[in-house]
C-alpha cells in the first residue's frame, strides 16, 4: 500500500498532467478560433482573378526579398510585381505605394520593387515607397496613418491576404485583395504553416496587446506623381 505522501505525490502529478492537456486544448481552440476569424471576416475581400479586382486609386504591394535563402530568385516576389504592374496596365489602379524594409545599404525592398516595376513598364511617377513597412501590419497602418490613404488594392499571395486584409478591417481601412498568382517555391508547407502562427499572433496583436507600427512620424499624404527615390 502506498504511503500517505507518496498518494498525495501521485494526486498533484496527475493533476498538473491534467491541467497541461487543458492548458494545451484551450490554446489549440484558441488558434483554431483566430483563424477562422480570420479567414472569414475576409473571404469575401479576396480576388484570384486580376481582371475582377476593385479599382482603387492605390495599390499596396507588400515587399519580400527578391532572392531565396539558396540565392535563387524569389517566385513570390516576382509574382506580385508581376500582379502589379497587370493591374497598373489594366487601369484598375493608377498609384502603386510600394512598402517594405528597408533594413541597410544592401537589403532595401522599396528601391528593388522600384526597379523591377520599371522594367515592367510601369513609370516613376506611378510609383511611392515607404521604407518603414517593416512588417504586415506597419504597412497596412502606415498606409492609413501616414499616406493618408482610404480605399486601396493589397497585393500579395493569397496566403498572406487574409491577415493583411483582418489589419485593414481592424484599423479602418477598405481595403480589398488581389492575389499575386505564379510560380510557387517549393516551401509551400512552411509558408503555410507560419502563416497560420502570424494570424493567431494578429488577433492579439490587434484586440489584445494593441500593438503600434515600429516607425510612424508625420503624415505624408501620398503625391500621385512621386520623384525618384534616392539610392
Amino acid at each position: 500500500m502506498k504511503s500517505a505522501p507518496l498518494r498525495m505525490a501521485a494526486k498533484i502529478a496527475g493533476w498538473t498532467i491534467a491541467a497541461g492537456l487543458a492548458l494545451t486544448l484551450l490554446a489549440g481552440a484558441g488558434f483554431a478560433a483566430a483563424n477562422l476569424w480570420v479567414w472569414y471576416d475576409t473571404r469575401d475581400r479576396i480576388y484570384t482573378d486580376s481582371a475582377m479586382c476593385p479599382v482603387a486609386d492605390v495599390g499596396v504591394v507588400f515587399g519580400t526579398s527578391f532572392r531565396m535563402r539558396d540565392g535563387s530568385p524569389n517566385p513570390y516576389y516576382a509574382a506580385r510585381l508581376d500582379t502589379a504592374a497587370e493591374l497598373y496596365r489594366s487601369g484598375r489602379v493608377s498609384h502603386l505605394l510600394l512598402s517594405g524594409d528597408n533594413r541597410s545599404i544592401h537589403y532595401n525592398e522599396p528601391i528593388a520593387m522600384w526597379r523591377d516595376l520599371q522594367q515592367r513598364h510601369v513609370p516613376r511617377s506611378a510609383l511611392t515607397l515607404d521604407y518603414a513597412g517593416l512588417s504586415t501590419f506597419d504597412t497596412v497602418v502606415r498606409a492609413k496613418k501616414i499616406f493618408g490613404l482610404q480605399k486601396v488594392v493589397l497585393i500579395t499571395q493569397d496566403w498572406h491576404l487574409p491577415r493583411a486584409l483582418f489589419i485593414a478591417r481592424a484599423k479602418g481601412l477598405n481595403a480589398y485583395g488581389c492575389a499575386a498568382w505564379g510560380q510557387q517555391s517549393g516551401s509551400d508547407t512552411y509558408v503555410n504553416n507560419r502563416e497560420l502562427a502570424a494570424r493567431a499572433l494578429t488577433v492579439m496583436d490587434v484586440y489584445l496587446l494593441g500593438r503600434k507600427p515600429r516607425i510612424l512620424g508625420e503624415p505624408e499624404p501620398l503625391k500621385l506623381s512621386a520623384e525618384e527615390p534616392a539610392d
